[in-house]
Order: structure tokens, then C-alpha cells, then sequence
């Protein structure tokens, strides 16, 4: 697809038509991209830097106004689950941020565009975007219409808040306590910003793995695959 198309339909997924379409192209491009076009632009950190704030004061508003029983403490941790990298980044690659992202070819080739680092970046520079392309309110209603209702989203993550523990629990009352291993598949990128490969496997057996940013964050993914992976065996005996 044509880089045009990618954006018209990205915006499309975004919810917001920008009036200045360059501000869209800065916010998706890279800061390594500069080394192959040096006369692009500007890549998208500053707007990075204004779109964290933005983000995290829509969020800040949200969950005053929907929780007023909840103490400060209750809501800086709700906060900060939905602003944290890894949600971030899920986010990202659901909006298809990782297509319309301007990448330099040695970090293509790296794989950055499914670095969650990049992505978490290029996400909250978008939203600083929509705050100078329009307003506060604009960039208000587009943000809170990606994170739907605060209530189910939060419902959900705190579920998910130690997937290591839930499949420890699934799986002790069977298989004992030392049946599942989390082993280091590859890390990928330079020492500053690697991102890491890691598989859960049950009695040697692989059920999931997943990508993240520190070995913490990529065996929540893998735990969080192996629940799915063990959930669905367990239907499919059932039937």
C-alpha cells in the first residue's frame, strides 16, 4: 500500500483527519529514518514529549471524574497501567501505528517496527499531533474513543496483572510446581533498547512466548499466550 493510502487509513483507524498532515508524518517518523533522508523533517520526539503530558492529563481528568470514591493512590496506579509502555504499544499495534511508521533501513531491518519502545513513542507523539492540530477537547475525545470504556478496560488489565501467577496456579494442581521454565529465545537490538524473545514451556513442552522490552515484560506475554494455549486445550477436550 502506498504511503499516502497508509496514512489516509491510519487516520481513519485513529479516529482524526488532520488538517496539517505533516504534523501525522512527523509523529510516525523515526529518528533513525534522518540517517537515510536527512531533509525529511523533524522526527517525532519533541512531539513525543508533548503527547505524554496530553495523554496522561486526559487520563488523569478521566479517571477523577469516573472514579470520585477512589483515593489518590487507587488512581495513580490506574494511570499508570494504562499509560505504562506495554499497554501503549498493544495499543499502537491495534491502531496499525507500526505500518504508517517512517523507519531508517538499519532499524527496519532490525525490526523495529515491532519494537514496543518505537511504537509507545510514536503513539503518544500522534496524540501530542492531534493536540496541536486541533485542540485539547479533540485530542480528549480521540484519545478516550481508542481506550473505549475506563471501567471494562481497567476490568480487564487487572486481570491480567500477574498472568506468571495465574498459570502457576492452573498448572501446580497437575503438573507440580517446578513444570514451568521461561527461557530467553533471543534479544534483539543495541544494549540500550533490546528487546527480548521469550518462550514459557510446561515439561519441557513450548505453550507460548512473547516480545518485550525487558525479560519481565516479555515473560508476562509468553505467560499471558500459555493461559490462552492451556485454556483452549482444555475446551477442545471438553468437546
Amino acid at each position: 500500500m502506498p504511503h499516502t493510502a497508509k496514512l489516509a487509513a491510519l487516520q481513519k483507524r485513529l479516529g482524526h483527519t488532520f488538517r496539517q498532515p505533516a504534523l501525522l508524518a512527523e509523529a510516525l517518523r523515526h529518528a533513525s529514518s534522518l540517517q537515510d533522508q536527512p531533509a525529511a523533517g523533524a522526527h517525532n520526539q519533541r512531539l513525543e514529549f508533548l503527547g505524554d503530558s496530553v495523554l496522561h492529563f486526559v487520563l488523569t481528568d478521566a479517571l477523577f471524574r469516573q472514579f470520585p470514591e477512589e483515593r489518590e493512590g487507587v488512581l495513580s496506579r490506574r494511570r499508570a497501567g494504562l499509560s505504562k509502555g506495554e499497554f501503549l504499544s498493544r495499543l499502537a499495534r491495534d491502531l496499525g501505528v507500526d505500518a504508517g511508521l517512517q523507519l531508517g533501513q538499519s532499524e527496519e531491518d532490525a525490526g523495529g517496527r515491532g519494537r514496543d519502545s518505537i511504537l509507545e513513542d510514536a503513539l503518544e507523539a500522534i496524540v501530542g499531533a492531534i493536540y496541536l492540530d486541533a485542540d485539547f477537547a479533540t485530542a480528549q475525545r480521540v484519545v478516550l474513543g481508542w481506550y473505549g470504556s475506563l471501567p471494562e478496560r481497567l476490568k480487564a488489565m487487572e486481570g491480567h496483572d500477574n498472568p506468571k501467577g495465574q498459570l502457576q496456579e492452573m498448572v501446580q494442581p497437575a503438573h507440580g510446581n517446578g513444570a514451568l521454565r521461561y527461557e530467553v529465545v533471543k534479544a534483539t537490538g543495541p544494549k540500550h533498547a533490546q528487546e527480548y524473545e521469550v518462550a514459557v514451556l510446561l515439561n519441557g513442552r513450548t505453550i507460548g512466548s512473547g516480545r518485550g522490552t525487558s525479560k519481565k515484560n516479555a515473560e508476562e506475554e509468553a505467560a499471558r499466550i500459555g493461559l490462552d494455549t492451556l485454556r483452549h486445550e482444555r475446551a477442545e477436550r471438553k468437546e
